[in-house]
């Protein structure tokens, strides 16, 4: 029986998957990041009101939440290793990938710790879920704040094109190479629909 070259592709494909941690927490993380994205476009628009508040707490809050996996997830990655790559991936691909990973978990910690330091120093203390307060890394100081926002946004902008990058990366190995990359990071029912 003659094979298609799809089919030989995928025959070919690496077997070896992220840990099933590795990939619960890719994806919570990816959701976490979504809602948080979302919460800071929405609250943008919104005029000065207890709703405004109550928003700006929560995207706070969701941003404390995305600092805390990403602190799990990389004390995870840097104790287990990642699957190889496939022979098939070429050097420069490599590189590509080493450095656009490496720029994503940086970017983890640099968008909430940016926005965290906006806040103290707009004097608007974060208080977790509205019950534990955290300290303040940077003194009060208003102009600063509006620099630290603009950084923020900036940030959090770069993070986001990023992440969509990696999305449209990740889709066209799936459904234009098929060549097993994305199924290491999907859960096992979602590997076996075809990856």
């Amino acid at each position: 029986m003659a094979t298609s070259p799809s089919s030989s592709v995928s025959a070919a494909a690496p077997t070896e998957r992220y840990s099933g941690v590795a990939i619960h927490l890719h994806w919570l993380m990816a959701a976490v990041l979504l809602l948080v994205f979302l919460v800071g476009v929405f609250m943008g628009d919104l005029k000065i009101s207890p709703t405004r508040v109550r928003v700006f707490n929560w995207h706070k809050w969701i941003g404390i939440v995305a600092l805390a996996l990403a602190s799990i997830r990389l004390l995870w990655r840097a104790t287990h290793r990642a699957p190889g790559l496939p022979a098939s991936i070429a050097d420069w691909q490599r590189k590509v990938t080493g450095a656009a990973h490496g720029l994503l978990y940086a970017l983890f910690f640099i968008v909430p710790l940016l926005g965290w330091a906006m806040s103290s120093a707009k004097g608007l203390p974060v208080v977790l879920f509205g019950k534990i307060p955290l300290p303040d890394f940077v003194p009060v100081d208003k102009a600063l704040g509006k620099t630290l926002e603009d950084v923020h946004a900036f940030f959090a902008y770069t993070l986001a094109s990023l992440a969509g990058l990696h999305i449209v990366a990740a889709l066209h190995h799936r459904f234009m190479l098929h060549d097993g990359i994305m199924g290491r990071m999907l859960p096992a029912h979602g590997r076996r629909r075809g990856s």
